[in-house]
Formats: C-alpha cells, sequence, structure tokens
C-alpha cells in the first residue's frame, strides 16, 4: 500500500513552501507508522512470518516509496497480498485496509497540528 501526499502553497515563499513540506513529512511518517503497526496487530498469524514481515518506509530513496511525499506499508512475506484480498480458494483476511482507514484521518490532522 502506497500513499502519496501533494500539497498545493499559495504563499510561494521559500520558508513556507519548507515549512509545509517539513509538516507533511513529519506527519507522513507518523501515520504510516501507525498504519504498519495496527497492521501488524491484524494481521492473520498461525507462524506469525506475514506479520514479521510488514515493513514500512517514507521517501525518499526507499525500495517502494521513491518520491519525497510518499510513505508505503507492505508485506514481503510473498503471500500478504493474498491474506488481504483472499483467493478461490481462501477467504479474504483483511488487516492492510483496517490499518489504513483507521489511521488515514491522522495525515491531514497531524499537517494541521505541526503548522499550529
Amino acid at each position: 500500500m502506497k500513499l502519496t501526499t501533494d500539497f498545493i502553497v499559495n504563499l510561494k515563499t521559500k520558508e513556507v513552501v519548507d515549512k509545509v513540506k517539513k509538516a507533511t513529512n513529519k506527519s507522513l511518517l507518523n501515520t504510516v507508522a501507525a498504519i504498519a503497526n495496527d497492521a501488524i496487530k491484524l494481521s492473520p498469524h498461525v507462524t506469525g512470518n506475514n506479520r514479521r514481515s510488514i515493513k514500512y518506509e517514507v521517501g525518499p530513496g526507499g525500495e517502494v516509496a521513491k518520491k519525497e511525499t510518499e510513505g508505503a506499508v507492505y508485506s514481503t512475506s510473498g503471500y500478504g497480498g493474498f491474506l488481504e484480498t483472499g483467493t478461490r480458494k481462501m477467504g479474504a483476511r483483511p488487516y492492510f485496509k483496517p490499518a489504513l482507514d483507521k489511521n488515514i484521518k491522522k495525515l491531514p490532522e497531524g499537517i494541521k497540528a505541526e503548522l499550529k
């Protein structure tokens, strides 16, 4: 799951743009970390392999989150997507989507809080 933020600043001064960018990046990191923590808690587990494989990153320069205002939460287990969406032989056991739904509102709230 990849999150990308974008912002438009009416005042184009460097100071304002830098402050908004810093607030966005900090809130993105906090939100992505919260989503990852909840995905770990909600991940179905027998062996715990999928739980241990859940990673997160905030760009730039990551494996998944390459741009500055991107964040990603992902599983490296090889079957995390099948758990999330199911297969024709196995029902879906979502854990990423509920974690996203619970935490996504924290992103704009965090940006606002950082700008105060």
